[in-house]
């Protein structure tokens, strides 16, 4: 191990692998410190393998619902979870590789451990000290536990990722992007699934409008939710079963408890305070426009920043940071306004801007203009099992400009990206009615709203 390096990066996470394969580029001796595998939670326990049993459960919406009504008749529809899984986690572990590829060959040197701060300079790793110039936390975020008796008895979406067997019947707490997700997925997959928020609705952060369409769709499509409902305790039974019981004290026998009520920053075991690096009272770092914390040499970004949640962010932030520290980009910092996002449910989500509600909040009522399409989706519309599109713009002043695109139905989460470039661009309705459509498309809404 090297004694002193220009740049340390702590965690190999998605902002990390970015930010410091940026910075060998420009010749800089480098190192990133790992106790886990590379890649952080979106590659091992996060998007990546999400993405792919979300795969899995459109296929077996293709076998159990749409094949027969499109003339196919498959006889055997049985599904084995050791295959996916397998499957799975190969192509998980050829990211790994590749990753260290990419380090080896730019000469990034990997260190295996925990790191804490000596000082602001000097990391200690498996009991030995090393020195940097620069660095970078981006340790990311853990799910958060929750405060309950007998809540050791549920797993989190961690290890959710690593279950050797489908249960029957699971309880999933929560009513993020997580919960949603999983739900959704497992549903498909044959899993009773009961979902259970503290709120009227789910995902209180997406336009209204929107998640009404999705919890009608989850209802319908066999997804048992509970509003307002908030856990009081969990009981493991003889039959190694388990009964949840609510607030409001009823119960629920189930095979599996999934706990998705957020997640917490990894910022704990890094001696931050030792060294003065600020954090709030939840352990998130304290960090300005450029990433800096309250030490000047010392960055962080990511899920321990308190920024958004989403990979792309903290990949490009730690790639600006570099170009910042050492392409001699002073004043480059990532721009935070008008992120495109996407829920993986069923059908998926796809969000950039502003909502109506929040719309109105900032620029009032008479400056917002709604247009609306609901429609059904043209892949669902001779089967038996129809399912609901809604999209969504939101036009602000009299050029009509859209501070918001929303939407929800088959194929969104790959019609978003393009729409985002316009709206980041500063498009208005006239641009998009100027646009010639696709048809037949579901896009083409966007285009053709009146």
């Amino acid at each position: 191990m090297n004694k002193h390096y220009n740049y340390v990066v702590i965690g190999a996470g998605s902002g990390g692998i970015a930010s410091i394969n940026r910075a060998s580029i420009y010749n800089k001796k480098c190192a990133i410190i790992e106790a886990k595998n590379i890649g952080g939670t979106c590659v091992n326990l996060g998007c990546v393998p999400k993405k792919i049993m979300w795969y899995a459960a459109q296929i077996s919406d293709v076998f159990n619902k749409y094949s027969n009504d499109y003339g196919f008749f498959i006889k055997k529809k049985s599904f084995n979870w050791s295959v996916l899984i397998k499957n799975r986690d190969i192509y998980i572990k050829k990211i790994n590789k590749h990753y260290k590829k990419i380090f080896y060959k730019n000469k990034i040197k990997i260190i295996k451990g925990f790191a804490k701060f000596f000082n602001s300079n000097t990391l200690i790793i498996n009991n030995k000290k090393i020195t940097s110039d620069h660095i970078l936390i981006s340790t990311g975020s853990k799910p958060k536990k929750i405060n309950i008796p007998g809540s050791q008895y549920g797993i989190n979406s961690d290890d959710f990722f690593k279950l050797k067997s489908l249960p029957k019947n699971i309880a999933i707490v929560g009513a993020g992007y997580i919960a949603i997700e999983i739900a959704n997925l497992l549903n498909k997959l044959g899993v009773k699934v009961l979902l259970f928020i503290r709120n009227k609705k789910p995902l209180k952060k997406f336009d209204s409008s929107i998640v009404d369409v999705l919890v009608n769709t989850m209802i319908n499509e066999g997804i048992s939710l509970f509003t307002n409902s908030k856990p009081k305790e969990v009981i493991k039974n003889s039959d190694n079963t388990f009964t949840l019981i609510l607030k409001n004290n009823k119960k629920f026998k189930i095979d599996k408890i999934l706990w998705a009520i957020g997640r917490s920053p990894m910022t704990k075991n890094l001696n931050l305070n030792k060294i003065g690096i600020k954090t709030n009272k939840n352990g998130y770092i304290y960090v300005d426009k450029f990433q800096n914390t309250s030490i000047s040499n010392i960055y962080a970004l990511g899920d321990n920043t308190k920024s958004i949640a989403l990979t792309p962010v903290a990949i490009s932030s730690g790639r600006i940071l570099s170009e910042r520290l050492f392409n001699n980009n002073k004043n480059a910092y990532l721009n935070y306004k008008l992120i495109p996002t996407v829920i993986f449910s069923d059908p998926p989500i796809g969000s950039i801007g502003l909502t109506e509600k929040n719309a109105i909040i900032k620029y009032g009522k008479k400056l917002i203009k709604i247009y609306k399409s609901s429609f059904i989706s043209m892949y669902t519309s001779i089967t038996k099992n129809k399912q609901l599109s809604f999209f969504k713009l939101i036009c602000y002043g009299k050029e009509e400009k859209i501070i918001g695109l929303h939407g929800i139905g088959y194929g969104m989460d790959e019609i978003l990206q393009g729409f985002s470039v316009a709206i980041k661009m500063g498009a208005k309705k006239k641009d998009f009615n100027k646009t010639m459509p696709i048809h037949p498309t579901s896009s083409e809404e966007f285009i053709t709203m009146k």
